[in-house]
């Protein structure tokens, strides 16, 4: 069963006349809520519009654009980027790029989003799938293969170990959806490429919705000039409406905010992480605001939410699958929201 709300959840949420905490969802830096955020973005919406009636291949170019995309790339330390009106669509203009490329390799679970149509999935061990994908590669040729996959599981709050990358011999293009990522992890928000190994051989190319931790709608990819320039000639990108451009113009305004949030998320992660040391039921891996949980016979989210605090617990990315609960913190908890969520979590698992 779900509930139902009238109004958008930040550090709360509301459910039939009750206030209850809301460790659920994935805007980790809270910024849809923030005053600050969203009088940039009334600004924004006052000087842009709420969408640029153009092509993105037009003859008539809005600059906002071509700055978004040097930004991004700056950000993530590549040498060019490219911006999409969602993360699905950037994803995919990414993954029918890189198919074309080579054989795909998809990691075990790979989201939907970076699947070529048609695609099917491996699943298993991460560790052993990447031991056997670069064993692969190295005993083929330059090119033969291009490795699709997630940089960060939030449904097991892992974060992906590519360091055996740096054993590639073989020129190999990599696709990595940093959606969970990008503007939580590494020194200034720029995501899994920051634990990326450096490899001659590899040719990085990193797709990520701007939704997760920036509440913006929006993707995009980044990587070498030559693969960006390419995606630029797909459907994906010539025949798709533009990111709305106050989007476009609010992450180009907004970034003291999002680093102050990051801060405030980072500090959130630590005390959390404090609260749960030794505690076998609550799985997590340092530095992502996801905590998974364990179930005992009684539904831990319905036990949650009899006092009051709401969950992350459904089925994803298959709704026939079995419930996956979290608990998700954002920028906007502060510690007593999660000295509350923590007393509940040890009452849950210590009454069974």
């Amino acid at each position: 069963m779900f509930s139902i709300t009238d109004s958008t959840p930040g550090r709360t949420a509301q459910i039939e006349g009750r206030t209850c905490l809301f460790f659920s969802g994935f805007a980790y830096l809270g910024m849809h809520v923030s005053h600050t955020f969203r009088d940039l973005l009334a600004e924004s919406l006052a000087r842009f519009g709420s969408v640029y009636p153009s092509s993105r291949i037009g003859n008539l170019q809005l600059r906002l654009y071509e700055e978004l995309e040097h930004a991004l790339a700056a950000h993530l330390h590549q040498q060019s980027a490219v911006c999409f009106s969602s993360g699905y669509l950037a994803a995919q203009a990414a993954v029918t790029y890189a198919v074309s490329k080579g054989e795909a390799l998809y990691s075990p679970g790979a989201h939907p989003a970076i699947r070529f149509p048609g695609a099917q999935v491996p699943w298993g061990s991460w560790a052993a799938w990447m031991e056997t994908v670069v064993e692969k590669i190295n005993k083929g040729e330059d090119h033969q293969y291009v490795i699709i996959a997630d940089a960060v599981n939030p449904l097991t709050a892992t974060i992906n170990d590519f360091s055996a990358l740096k054993t590639l011999r073989r020129k190999t293009l990599v696709l990595v959806d940093d959606s969970h990522g990008l503007g939580v992890l590494g020194p200034e928000g720029e995501g899994i490429i920051s634990l990326l190994p450096a490899n001659e051989a590899i040719h990085y190319l990193i797709t990520a919705s701007l939704a997760k931790a920036y509440s913006l709608e929006g993707g995009m990819v980044a990587g070498h000039a030559a693969d960006i320039a390419a995606i630029r000639k797909l459907p994906q990108f010539t025949a798709s409406t533009a990111m709305i451009p106050a989007y476009a113009h609010v992450f180009l305004q907004a970034q003291s905010a999002f680093a102050n949030a990051r801060k405030r998320l980072q500090k959130n992660i630590l005390t959390m992480e404090g609260l749960t040391e030794g505690i076998a039921a609550i799985r997590h891996q340092p530095g992502l605001p996801v905590f998974v949980l364990d179930d005992r016979e009684e539904d831990v989210k319905d036990y949650l939410l009899g006092r009051d605090v709401i969950i992350s617990s459904f089925a994803y990315p298959d709704p026939q699958g079995p419930k996956i609960h979290r608990a998700v913190l954002s920028a906007l908890h502060t510690r007593a929201d999660i000295e509350i969520l923590m007393v509940q979590l040890v009452q849950f698992y210590t009454q069974l």
